[in-house]
C-alpha cells in the first residue's frame, strides 16, 4: 500500500509534514504521461495524495486534465539544445514547485530528468523536495554514436548529484548507472519496467468484438494475417525495417499497420508506396484502442536499435500476442527465443523471415504468445507500483 498520511497540517509549505502528501510528475511532454504515468496518478490520488503533473502543452490534453488533481506548462523540449530548457524553464519549475510544495518530484524521460534536477538542486540541498528520476534507456546505450554516448553519460553523471534516487529499468543501464556517484549512497534502484496491467491486457478482460471490429475497420478477412508495430515514428523505432521485411516477406495477403505518430509517417508511407505495398500498409495514427488492436493482431514487431523496457511488447504478451523485436538493451529481458523470435537491428532479411515463420506456424506462435504471458507477470503494474510504495515511504520519512 502506499505510504500513510501523517498526523500533521495540510499547509502548502515544502519539506513540512502535513496529512496530505503531494506528488509532481514531471515529463517533457504529455504523450509520456499517457503512455505510462496514468494509473500512478490514479493509485496516488485514491491513497489520498495531491498528484499534480507538468509538461509541455499538458494543459490541451484532456485524459491528463482528469487525470491529475492540476496540470501546470512549462516551456521545456526534447531537444538538447534547446536554449528554453536551461534559461527559462528552470525558473518556470522552482516557481511551480515553491507553490505547490511538493513532497516529492518525480521526473521522466532525460531531458525534462536533466533540468528538473538541475533546476531543484538547491531546493533539494536545503531539505525542501525529494527528487526522484526514472531513467526510461539511457542514450548512452551499448552501440550508441559516440559523441552522443559521451554526453549523455557525462550529464547523468553530473545530474546523479542533485538526486535523491535513480529509477532503472533494465540490467544495461543498472551496471551504468553503478559508476554515477550517487551508487555510492545507495541512490540507485532497479524496477522492472514502469508496469504493464497484464488484468487490463488479458484475453479474458477483453470483449472479442473490439479486435472484430479492428479487423473490419482494416477490411481484413478472418484469416488474413495482421502484423502490427505500435511506435512513434521516429528514426530509432526504424518503422522503415518492418516495411521493407513486409516487401521481401512473400506474404502477398499479409497488412502491416502502424499505431503512432511521428515526423516520419510520410516517408514510411512512401517507401510503402516505392516498394508495391502501399495498400498493405497502413498508418493508423494515435490510437486509444491499443488492447483491441494487438488482440486483432498475428505478431507485434518491434524492429528498434534503442528501448529502454518496450510497454508494447509487454502489452503483446500479456495479449498472448507472439512478438518479433531486435536483440537489443532491455528487450532480452523481455523476451527469449520460447516467447518470441529476436533478430539483429537492421536485419531485414531475418525480419522477413520471423514474419513468415509466425504466419506459417500459426500454433507454434500461439505457443510463444502463452509462454510470453506467463513471462510478464513479473512486470506486472501492481508488482511495479508496490516498488514505488516503499521508495516513496522511505523519501517520506526522510523528510526534515
Amino acid at each position: 500500500m502506499p505510504p500513510e498520511p501523517d498526523e500533521a497540517g495540510d499547509a502548502a509549505q515544502p519539506g513540512v509534514h502535513r496529512a496530505t502528501p503531494r506528488l509532481l510528475i514531471a515529463t517533457s511532454v504529455p504523450s509520456t504521461l499517457t503512455a505510462f504515468l496514468l494509473p500512478y496518478a490514479e493509485h496516488y490520488r485514491q491513497a489520498g495524495w495531491r498528484v499534480e503533473a507538468i509538461s509541455n502543452g499538458v494543459s490541451r490534453v484532456a485524459r491528463c486534465v482528469a487525470a491529475f488533481d492540476a496540470v501546470h506548462e512549462i516551456g521545456w523540449t526534447r531537444k538538447p539544445t534547446d536554449p528554453g530548457n536551461l534559461t527559462s524553464a528552470p525558473a518556470r519549475l522552482r516557481q511551480v514547485v515553491r507553490e505547490g510544495g511538493y513532497d516529492i518530484v518525480h521526473a521522466h524521460d532525460p531531458i525534462a530528468a536533466f533540468v528538473t534536477r538541475y533546476a531543484l538542486r538547491g531546493l533539494r540541498a536545503a531539505g525542501t523536495v525529494k527528487v526522484v528520476y526514472t531513467a526510461h534507456g539511457f542514450h548512452f546505450y551499448r552501440g550508441a554514436p559516440p559523441v552522443q554516448a559521451t554526453v549523455f553519460r557525462a550529464l547523468e553523471r553530473v545530474a546523479s548529484d542533485w538526486t535523491d534516487r535513480l529509477i532503472v529499468i533494465n540490467q544495461e543501464d543498472l551496471a551504468a548507472a553503478q559508476a554515477f556517484p550517487l551508487a555510492r549512497r545507495g541512490g540507485v534502484v532497479y524496477m522492472p519496467g514502469i508496469g504493464v496491467d497484464t488484468a487490463k491486457y488479458g484475453r479474458d478482460a477483453l470483449d472479442p468484438a473490439g479486435a472484430a471490429r479492428v479487423r473490419g475497420e482494416l477490411g481484413l478477412a478472418a484469416d488474413q494475417p495482421l502484423l502490427t508495430m505500435i511506435a512513434e515514428f521516429n528514426p530509432g523505432k526504424r518503422h522503415k525495417d518492418a516495411v521493407a521485411a513486409l516487401a521481401a516477406s512473400g506474404l502477398e495477403d499479409a497488412v502491416l499497420a502502424l499505431a503512432g505518430d511521428g515526423p516520419l509517417v510520410g516517408e514510411v508511407t512512401a517507401l510503402a508506396a516505392d516498394l508495391g505495398i502501399g495498400e498493405r500498409v497502413r498508418a493508423l495514427g494515435y490510437r486509444n484502442d491499443i488492447p483491441d488492436i494487438l488482440a486483432a493482431s498475428t505478431a507485434v514487431l518491434l524492429p528498434s536499435e534503442r528501448e529502454g523496457l518496450p510497454r508494447s511488447l509487454m502489452e503483446a504478451s500479456s495479449l498472448e500476442v507472439p512478438v518479433i523485436t531486435t536483440r537489443i538493451r532491455g528487450v532480452t529481458e523481455l523476451v527469449t527465443p520460447e516467447t518470441g523470435i529476436l533478430h539483429d537491428v537492421g536485419d531485414v532479411p531475418a525480419l522477413a523471415a520471423a514474419m513468415r515463420r509466425v504466419v506459417e506456424d500459426p500454433e507454434a506462435a500461439r505457443e510463444m504468445g502463452r509462454k510470453g504471458r506467463l513471462k510478464m507477470a513479473e512486470f506486472d503494474l501492481r508488482n511495479v507500483t508496490a516498488l514505488h510504495d516503499e521508495l516513496y515511504a522511505g523519501l517520506l520519512t526522510d523528510r526534515p
